[in-house]
């Protein structure tokens, strides 16, 4: 077993590298099951004793809030000066009753051996990997009827609020997507933009004004672990009742159609497919909803076809950006309303289905809507004017 688990390490700056990568995973199996086990002691015990005890404690107490169901490290790398050594490792974890598989965080640890055992003196994400929850304070854990809520620097009330709306969303999102997915979610609500952009691994720049979005695989198989929706609680914080429902149903409704959303799926499609169900059945009309692109059909600035996924990037225009998914919406509401709404769903996921996206929209236009792209393009243009002229 241990033969097949190092295969691939690289060792240098000593001899028998390959068995002090092999003490260094025991060492992370001994820290995992203390996790597990909820054990104190032995995971206090696997940090560096001349080191900072104190904040192995204050980050084991963190990790109780998780309702984990399994914890584990897989060395990756290895790399040994002397006494010293620095690891590269998988930690894979599973959220009891969501993730169907191991969620892996690439971490960096470093290590010093003392008395001829090796102890943890830092672990840290791997360069460009985003932070977990717990580095970043205590964690409030709450349950909603069909989702988790954790969150960091936010009080109970306010967990408890973003719970309530989860929950309105994910039988908001079974009634128009169907049954096939996991129906509930993983909500992550962090102290700041600046925290979210962290969690993230990229600039908050890039997200300001962008009240949460879901990370997960495209395409995932059916052991993939569960989407993490993140919250950016200063974006969030400005909006109404009505734009916060909007916005969780609309991430959630990323999570219910993942494992159909594939490269052939353009981000008009899955973008204006999530807005579709988040405003389905609030009466809002497409002249409130999607005010720059009214303005730009009413100034004569009538785009000329459907979005590219570029006009989707975050940190450009927010006038930009917001036409684009407004557009992608205007869309999907066309669908629903001259096919139907069964026709939309069908669509998407015969989009998905294609693998590839030459050709992806084509095809399940002309064998799901009897259409074009050009006639659909000439038809969504004759729609946005009658809507919002």
């Amino acid at each position: 077993m241990v033969g097949l688990l190092l295969a691939g390490l690289v060792g240098c700056g000593s001899t028998g590298s390959d068995a002090a990568a092999a003490d260094v995973q025991r060492l992370l199996d001994r820290r995992a099951r203390a996790v597990l086990d909820d054990s104190e002691s032995a995971y206090v015990a696997t940090q560096e004793p001349s080191g900072e005890r104190a904040a192995a404690r204050t980050e084991f107490e963190r990790l109780r809030a998780l309702p984990l169901a399994s914890w584990s490290y897989r060395v990756t790398g290895f790399h040994r000066s002397g006494d010293r050594a620095t690891a590269d490792a998988d930690l894979r974890y599973r959220i009891d009753g969501y993730d169907k598989a191991p969620l892996v965080a690439a971490r960096t640890l470093s290590l010093r051996r003392a008395d001829s055992r090796w102890y943890v003196a830092s672990d840290r994400p791997a360069e460009d990997a985003g932070e977990q929850l717990w580095e970043q304070g205590a964690v409030e854990a709450v349950r909603g009827e069909h989702s988790l809520v954790l969150g960091v620097g936010q009080t109970a009330e306010a967990l408890r609020g973003y719970a309530q709306l989860a929950d309105r969303a994910v039988p908001a999102v079974q009634e128009a997507w169907g049954e096939e997915w996991p129906k509930r979610v993983v909500v992550l609500v962090p102290k700041s933009l600046e925290k979210m952009a962290e969690l993230l691994g990229a600039p908050a720049s890039g997200y300001r004004g962008i009240a949460a979005v879901t990370t997960g695989e495209t395409g995932g198989a059916a052991q993939a672990p569960a989407d993490r929706i993140v919250v950016n609680p200063d974006a969030y914080a400005v909006l109404g009742d009505f734009g916060r429902q909007v916005v969780l149903t609309h991430e959630t409704t990323h999570v219910a159609t993942r494992a159909q959303t594939t490269a052939a799926t353009p981000l008009w499609l899955s973008e204006g497919y999530a807005d579709w169900v988040g405003y389905r059945g609030t009466g809002r009309a497409p002249a409130q909803a999607a005010p720059e692109l009214r303005d730009a059909v009413r100034e004569g600035r009538m785009p000329g076809g459907l979005p590219a996924d570029k006009d989707f990037e975050f940190g450009g225009e927010t006038g930009g950006l917001a036409q684009a998914y407004e557009a992608g919406w205007m869309a999907c509401r066309l669908i629903a309303e001259r096919w139907g709404e069964v026709r939309l769903g069908e669509f998407y996921r015969a989009v998905g289905a294609h693998g590839r996206r030459e050709g992806a929209v084509q095809t399940a236009m002309r064998e799901v809507l009897d259409t074009t792209p050009e006639k659909f393009t000439e038809r969504w243009r004759a729609y946005l004017r009658s809507q919002l002229g």
